[in-house]
This record gives C-alpha cells, structure tokens and sequence, in this order.
C-alpha cells in the first residue's frame, strides 16, 4: 500500500502524530489499562522461507479440536452436519465468490437469481408468505424480528421462553436496550415453556412472544398453543427454528407463527469455528413492509423477459440508516447460495432424511450414555436432536479429558445457567456412527470413574 495509507518511516510517524495532536504513541494508548498492555517488544522470530512458514501454520492448525478429526457432539446453535461437495465447487467460482451487494440490477442477475431462489426455499420450509436473505445469523434475526414485532404492534415488551438460546437473548437484549423495549422472561421448569406462566406475562403491552423450537435444550415446545395464547393477547408469536429439522418437523407458520428465524448454519455452511453463518428471518406477508434487511422479488422487464430486483425497500435502508427498519445493510448472499445448493442437492427426501438419522442418533446416544452409571437425562421432555445429561462429576472436566480422546462430547452450560452447573448440551447429527457413540460412551464411563 502507498505511503500516503500508512506512516511507514519515524519521520511520517511523528508527522502523523502532530496532526492529531498526541505527542507520542503513548498517548494513543492511555484508555488501554497498563495490565492489558505488552511492556516489551513482540518476540518475533526471524523471517521464515515460505515452505517453512507453511509447515509452521499447519503445525498450528493441527492443535485445533476440529470436527473433521474429533467427533463432534457439540451443538448450541452451530452444528456438523455434513456439506456436499458441490457446495464449495461452486461458491468458489468468481462470479458467486467476488459478487458485490446487487443494488444494480442489470449487472446483478446471477446474484438475485440465487437469493429469490433462497426466499423461495425457506418460505416453503417454515411454512412462511415470505423471507429475506441477509441477516447475518440467528442471534441479530431474533433481536431483529424483536424490534419488527415492537414496530408493528407499538408495543414495548417482548416474552422470551426460558429456552430461547441464550446467546440470542444477549444479542437480543442489546439491540432492544436503545429502542426502549422490555424482556421478561418466561420460566420452564421443565425446560420447555409452561404456558400458564406465559399467560400471566403475555399482556396488552406484549408486542411478541418468542419461543424455540426445538429449544436450546433441543425439547420440542408446543408452537400452536404459543400462537394461541399471543393472538389471544394481540401479541404476534416469533418462533425460532433450525431450517434443517424442518424437513421433518412441521413449519412454524403453519402453526400459527407470525415471524420465524433462525439459524440456517446447518443448510451446508462450515462450522468454521464460529462463522460466518446465515440469519433465516421469514414472515407473514402482512409484515412485508417492516422486514429488515434485503427482499428479492421477480419482475419482467419491457420486453417481457423475466428479472429479478431488490424491491418493497426504500433507498434509506442503503444511505440512511437512521430511518431503516435495519442497520443490517451488507450481504451474506455467500452463505444463503450455499444452503441454497445444500436443499436442491438434497431434496425434499434427503432433507428428511437428515432429520430423521440426526433424531434416531440422538435419541441412540441419549439412551447410551444414560446408562453410565451416575448419568441421567436432565429433562424428561420429547427432544429431536439435541438433549441434556446430568453428570455427576464436572462437565468442564469432563469435556477437557474426553477433548484428549478425541471427543468433543457436548457444550458445558454452567456459563448459560447456574442452575445447570452439572449438566452437558449434547447434539447428535446425520454424521455421528454408532461407533462414535459407543465409543463416547465407553469414554464417559472410564472418565467418571
């Protein structure tokens, strides 16, 4: 990069410096405490030949706990589910890999094309009028549908399920903070909502009540006596849905969700040890107008041919973002054309049968690793794919010995829920053998000796 960018010598440095006003790099590092700060130089080694510092990065890569040489049990919103080979073939060609945000539409065909497909795709999963593609996970399309809910109905409280992934309700509870928006919690004793108390919350000033399901716990919630309940309050009812196990499951909108989200990760998108991932966000077409982030619609021009543009959207959601309905303005078009390779390679048939191997396993496992001596099933609710196991030693012990064996057994959930301290999250997807659970099992049993 040219000099201009960058102080490249002292004397730039210090020409820099008097232009802002500070007398030294010190000074720019004031507000970082002295204890979080590094009172040496960096330890760098010399310089390596390209080759070596290929083999060095690798070495490093190697100490990761990755789910392509662990066995992966770990689940909490991010899953290994397998990916079609198609899926990187494909993305990975120019016009799919480099493609900029499609504001213009007469050099953006390929790029719409891809997204209408998407909408179209998860608006006939969760059983929705209609759906966007480009929020950038499940926490912001939850903390999303929150303040749409707070827009449509004027109302400025939101129920959330006690078993509403708590990363969400973070997520969530940070982006209704500015809007003036209240959470209340709705408890589950029993890890799934229990609807009287629901009831007693869910008011007048109730702009949405949200629930998951499959939950955090992976326990199935009754979908249409939330929707019930809501509607009877004038409330709309937000469900938050893993894309993946619909293929199986019932859509949401079909019983009674007005906004359903997610995280649609699982729709053949890596792990990648945390992203990027895919926000799902689909809604009744009454709330079309309020829907954040970019809307795909197909069109012929005027000689008939068929497009395909952004549309419902004002110019304000692109340049001034103060009157958007979102503050979300890039574009994860990447991700949804991958979950859009992943459901046409599948099909109908093979997405049901992702959901039905990944329930068998899971139910499999739970009845495995329950008979080790010590080890119970948290709750006693249906589940799908994912399920809690009460240890009696603790699991973040338990999850750093069985890592040695190559097992990545669950997600500890003391950091979610003190009440929880001594339980594990465990997930069971279409990829897990019955040796690999065996083999967990046999694993915890030596390890809780």
């Amino acid at each position: 990069m040219p000099s201009r960018y960058i102080a490249n010598t002292p004397a730039e440095q210090r020409d820099m410096l008097k232009t802002i006003g500070a007398a030294s790099i010190e000074d720019l590092l004031v507000k970082i405490p002295p204890k979080a700060r590094l009172s040496r130089p960096l330890a760098l080694p010399p310089a390596l030949a390209e080759t070596d510092l290929v083999r060095h990065l690798r070495a490093l890569a190697a100490t990761n706990a990755d789910a392509d040489r662990f066995a992966c049990f770990v689940g909490g919103g991010s899953y290994d589910h397998y990916v079609p080979s198609p899926i990187n073939h494909l993305i990975s060609r120019g016009e799919f890999f480099t493609a900029y945000t499609p504001y213009q539409p007469e050099a953006s065909q390929g790029t719409l094309r891809t997204i209408y497909e998407y909408q179209t795709m998860i608006a006939e999963l969760t059983g929705m009028d209609v759906a966007n593609a480009s929020i950038y996970d499940g926490a912001s399309s939850l903390a999303e549908a929150a303040l749409m809910a707070h827009a449509a109905t004027d109302r400025r409280e939101i129920v959330l399920a006690r078993g509403v992934n708590p990363l969400y309700r973070r997520v969530t509870a940070t982006y209704c903070d500015g809007a003036g928006v209240r959470l209340r919690d709705a408890a589950g004793p029993d890890g799934a909502l229990d609807l009287d108390t629901a009831r007693k919350l869910v008011t007048a000033k109730t702009a949405a009540l949200v629930v998951q399901s499959p939950n955090f716990f992976g326990i199935l919630e009754d979908v249409a006596a939330a929707a019930e309940l809501a509607h009877a309050a004038g409330a709309l009812l937000v469900v938050v849905s893993d894309p993946v196990n619909l293929g199986v499951l019932e859509g949401p909108g079909r019983l009674g969700a007005d906004i359903v989200v997610g995280e649609g990760q699982g729709l053949g998108v890596p792990m990648s040890f945390g992203g990027p991932n895919l926000g799902v966000f689909a809604a009744r077409s009454a709330l079309v107008r309020r829907m954040p982030g970019r809307l795909v619609g197909a069109t012929v021009d005027r000689d008939g041919a068929r497009g395909f543009v952004l549309t419902l959207q004002t110019r304000e959601q692109h340049i001034r973002r103060a009157k958007a309905t979102s503050n979300i303005c890039t574009n994860v078009a990447l991700c949804a054309l991958m979950a859009t390779i992943y459901l046409a390679t599948l099909g109908k048939q093979g997405l049901r049968r992702v959901g039905e191997l990944s329930t068998a396993k899971a139910h499999y496992a739970a009845e495995q690793l329950t008979k080790v001596p010590g080890v119970s099933l948290r709750f006693a609710q249906p589940f799908f794919k994912e399920f809690v196991l009460r240890l009696p030693k603790p699991p973040a012990t338990v999850v750093a010995r069985l890592a040695k064996r190559r097992i990545l057994p669950g997600v500890p959930l003391k950091t979610y829920d003190r009440m929880l301290a001594d339980c594990l999250l465990v997930a069971v997807t279409e990829q897990r053998t019955r040796e690999e659970i065996d083999a967990y099992a046999a694993a915890l049993a030596e390890v809780l000796k």
